[in-house]
């Protein structure tokens, strides 16, 4: 569909209608009798309370009785009608306006900050509370550098809690969807015998129990949303005199999720397999029948999915009693709801407390507030740590080898069996506290103003292991076998005991953040208003990460492709393995930015040590003009300096590597709007942007290429200049009484316009269609030979690509969304159906934009009817979502190349000089989908006291 048409006849019918005589007359207001009115919405989107229609600012909000009306019940449902919003719920990062977080480090946040009733979080979760709990969420669209500042170079997003109420109140509500999927929530509210003291207690707890993903490993469970979760809060509301007052809200959530939640399972996976020429030293007649043999088998893991035809793998152990053929085949292939896995997910959120208070006090013409609150919580994910094709099902196998090539020194024989089941845990234990302090004109005169100051402190671990299931010692916790290898005094490898962990990172931070601000807004004349706001910050970070790292069960552990002598292997001190700073000199050591110290080797546990300390300022701000012809118009230019803070890629799925530090993002965005009430039946806002954005951080995983054991290094990338540009819409028609029509779309073209030399991880020599490579193609035997820039794989050296043109990753050129719903008055109470459809364009997950990072675009259509009493006392809400049933992407897809070193008598070929030897085999590129849920229905009863 030709969506750019489409805007523009939007636009011309636009402003053919603005060339009309507009009304002086009072802007809409709610309707008591109505449920689907035209409403005015207040906010707080610049600290102090105004109608959405006022505020100089591209908005989108949400309040509990909207998001009740049309079916906004996540924050999947939110990004539907916010133009330019994206979010992932399996990893919980937001994107707006494609600036966004694209990793969960922490040592490095994301670009969309969240302020739940004032208080900075990292997370997006708050806002997908139920409309029990929260009265409304204001969506600010484009950098907030002046009154929100930490993190907000994409926008902000702010999170209104329902309050303490003046008279006696009391709700309970109860859901039931299928896939055994229950809700039950609770409030009561009102006045205590204190006076002057009103109170809010609520409580709800969210239960399913069968999952949307099926497990194809027999007495294995299901995945996806399968959750048990509670949440419950308490509020005091203090009126102490006219002069003061306050607030503050003591919350608690705890989850004992299985796979559901952030982290858990919700994606799929699909392997697009590469024609032999891409496999040297194998006869390309040879590769399409060892494919057809093994489609869906992946190599570069271990030994666990080898092709069936290494005869020496025998007793194979596959969970369930499955075959070998069956373990290890990926179920997502040509099911996007099934996979194989023999572990399950778990997701923890345990000892979460979350404070947030509220203080002002009412000076004649201004008031003076203080805003506090914190966060400690204990995230734990664990789940299989699996190949690529969700393919962890094989169990255990006995060696050596003993057909063909002896692949496997004797000395294995005494390990007898492997295990190869890996597990992984992930952990964030954090607590921040925050501080705010503003003083902010309250007056009616033309001249307004707030000046504040801010302090902001967080400290966090965030551990990550891969653990050995079942394998335990000598391999993970010493004394190892004679023929392991470390690199400490004697050949000794130390011992750690009892944690059978294979990858074991322990970053530690702790984070501070200062900044001053002010803004004032003066209405020059009767129609227009000029604003001007300036914000200075400071931030600092710094801690320590803790590193160990074998290799185990991966022919790559052999140190060579020819060479499978070494069986289990201590890389932490490995310069191949990516860990810098190990000596004076060395790259990644003092001197490299960000790095503070050497790294060190703790002989007695083997974990290499490193700390890092840096500081970032930066001065941002905002200048707009406003112009206000009447009543019911107003339209406004905007120019507003973003900043975010650098950081570090440390923890998560790194090593110690030798370019830890990303340098800070800017932003200089530039917006004019319109917003505009024709009557009370319809109301439009539309918004125009251009955005310099510079120093984008995107990480990126060099790719592994010698078939060894160097370990892929995962760094940032500062993309050094991109634009995002576009236009956005939000209407609100009611054509005739209890008839309304919502419809928003948004244009987003965010693009790369400087950025070279960067090497796609899939495609290291940038020989896949589509490429933009710089440099011709160079045979690996054109280079020295202690070139590290040869890729075994294709034979070819590195080379990096052209990034020029290429889109931001998260972000569709194009979305739609429309409701239409209708009231109808009945004996009794009103009934009203609601339709509502959206459509997402494709999107890339990486900055290459190539057909593997891409999703695809799709669309979905969702169902709601609620029956409202006529007292008002109770509803009945009946639901279907995704009535199609179809496949919606939440991002663009992540991809990973299959590559690995297989024995050669693996795949059929015998050495001609009956040595032992080994292939390096490229088997295809498999692409990796977050997708929306299924098709779900159910009904939902609400009673208010």
């Amino acid at each position: 569909m030709q969506w750019k048409h489409a805007l523009m006849a939007s636009s011309a019918m636009l402003a053919a209608a603005l060339g009309t005589t507009a009304h002086a007359q009072t802007k809409p207001g709610s309707t008591a009798a109505a449920s689907n009115t035209i409403e005015e919405l207040v906010v707080t989107a610049e600290k102090r309370a105004q109608s959405l229609q006022d505020v100089p600012v591209a908005v989108s909000a949400f309040t509990s009785e909207r998001r009740d009306l049309i079916g906004i019940t996540t924050i999947t449902d939110m990004t539907n009608f916010t133009p330019g919003l994206e979010y992932n719920a399996q990893n919980d990062r937001n994107t707006l306006r494609g600036v966004g977080r694209n990793t969960n480090v922490h040592a490095a946040e994301g670009s969309v900050a969240q302020y739940s009733d004032g208080i900075y979080t990292s997370s997006t979760v708050e806002a997908g509370k139920t409309p029990l709990f929260v009265d409304r969420v204001e969506v600010l669209r484009g950098p907030q550098g002046t009154l929100y500042g930490r993190n907000s170079i994409g926008g902000a997003i702010n999170i209104i809690s329902k309050r303490p109420t003046e008279d006696f109140y009391a709700e309970v509500r109860a859901q039931i969807q299928n896939y055994d999927h229950t809700i039950l929530e609770g409030a009561v509210s009102g006045p205590t015998s204190i006076p002057g003291v009103q109170f809010r207690l609520a409580a709800g707890w969210e239960r399913q129990t069968q999952g949307w993903l099926k497990n194809t490993v027999p007495g294995q469970p299901d995945a996806g949303n399968i959750i048990d979760q509670k949440i419950w809060e308490g509020q005091l509301k203090f009126h102490f005199n006219d002069k003061f007052e306050g607030w503050m809200k003591l919350s608690g959530i705890d989850w004992h999720n299985d796979s559901g939640g952030p982290g858990s399972k919700n994606t799929i996976t699909r392997t697009t397999f590469p024609d032999g020429t891409l496999t040297p030293g194998m006869p390309a007649s040879s590769f399409p029948t060892f494919l057809a043999a093994n489609a869906g088998l992946t190599l570069n893991p271990g030994y666990a999915c080898m092709p069936t035809s290494a005869t020496g793998l025998t007793n194979i152990v596959t969970a369930g009693g499955m075959s070998l053929a069956q373990a290890c085949t990926n179920a997502s292939q040509n099911d996007p709801r099934r996979f194989t896995s023999d572990i399950p997910f778990q997701v923890k959120l345990t000892g979460t407390t979350i404070f947030a208070s509220e203080w002002v006090y009412h000076f004649d013409n201004m008031d003076l507030k203080y805003v506090a609150g914190g966060t400690h919580y204990h995230y734990h994910l664990t789940g299989p740590a699996t190949d690529p094709l969700d393919t962890a099902a094989v169990t255990s196998f006995q060696l050596p080898f003993v057909d063909g090539d002896t692949v496997i020194p004797g000395a294995l024989g005494a390990l007898g069996t492997v295990n190869p089941r890996y597990a992984f845990s992930y952990e964030e234990k954090e607590n921040w506290f925050s501080n705010e302090l503003n003083l902010a004109s309250t007056g009616n005169g033309p001249f307004q103003w707030i000046v504040g100051a801010y302090y902001y402190k967080e400290n966090y671990t965030q551990p990550v292991s891969t653990t050995l299931l079942e394998q335990g010692a000598p391999v993970t916790n010493g004394p190892f076998l004679t023929d392991a290898v470390c690199s400490f005094t004697g050949g000794v490898c130390p011992a750690l005991a009892g944690n059978n962990r294979i990858y074991d990172d322990r970053p530690e931070l702790e984070i501070t953040s200062k900044a001053v601000f002010a803004q004032i807004d003066w209405a020059f004349s009767d129609h227009w208003k000029t604003t001007l706001g300036i914000r200075y910050t400071e931030d600092h970070k710094q801690g320590q990460e803790s590193l160990r790292l074998l290799c185990f069960d991966v022919p790559a552990c052999a140190g060579s492709p020819e060479n499978f002598t070494n069986f289990i292997i201590d890389l932490t001190q490995l310069p191949s393995a990516g860990i810098g700073g190990l000596a004076p000199g060395l790259p990644g050591g003092p001197g490299t930015p960000g790095v503070s110290s050497l790294t060190t080797i703790d002989p007695a546990t083997g974990f290499a040590t490193r700390h890092y300390n840096d500081s970032w300022s930066a001065t941002t701000g905002t200048a707009g003009l406003q112009w206000d012809p009447d009543p019911d118009t107003m339209a406004y230019f905007r120019y507003s300096r973003g900043y975010k803070a650098g950081g570090f890629r440390i923890g998560i799925d790194t090593t110690i590597g030798d370019s830890p530090t990303t340098n800070p993002e800017h932003m200089d965005a530039f917006e004019i709007g319109l917003k505009k009430n024709f009557g009370r039946t319809l109301q439009t806002n539309i918004a125009v942007f251009y955005d310099n954005y510079e120093n984008d951080q995107v990480p990126i995983t060099i790719a592994a290429t010698n078939g060894g054991i160097a370990q892929a290094n995962a760094i940032f990338f500062n993309v050094p200049k991109a634009i995002t540009a576009g236009v956005e819409l939000e209407a609100t028609w009611q054509p005739i009484d209890r008839l309304q029509i919502l419809f928003n779309y948004s244009y987003n073209d965010a693009h790369i316009t400087s950025g070279s030399g960067v090497v796609d991880p899939v495609d290291p020599t940038a020989v896949q269609p589509g490429a933009k490579p710089v440099g011709a193609l160079t045979p690996c035997a054109a280079l020295p030979a202690d070139s590290t820039l040869c890729d075994v794989f294709t034979g070819n050296a590195q080379r990096g690509q052209d990034l020029k043109g290429g889109n931001l990753p998260n972000v569709p050129k194009n979305k739609v969304a429309v409701n239409v719903n209708y009231t109808w008055d009945l004996a009794g109470g009103s009934l009203t159906p609601s339709v509502s459809y959206v459509w997402r364009d494709k999107q890339y997950g990486s900055i290459f934009n190539r057909p593997y990072y891409q999703s695809p675009s799709y669309d979905q259509w969702d169902l709601r009817l609620t029956w409202k009493s006529q007292d008002k006392k109770y509803s009945i809400i009946g639901f279907v979502r995704n009535l199609g049933d179809t496949i919606g992407y939440e991002g663009g897809a992540g991809a990973i190349r299959n590559a690995g070193v297989v024995p050669a008598h693996a795949l059929g070929i015998v050495s001609p000089t009956g040595a032992a030897t080994s292939i390096p085999v490229l088997q295809g590129i498999t692409s990796q989908y977050t997708i929306t849920p299924p098709r779900t229905f159910g009904v939902e009863l609400q009673y208010r006291f």
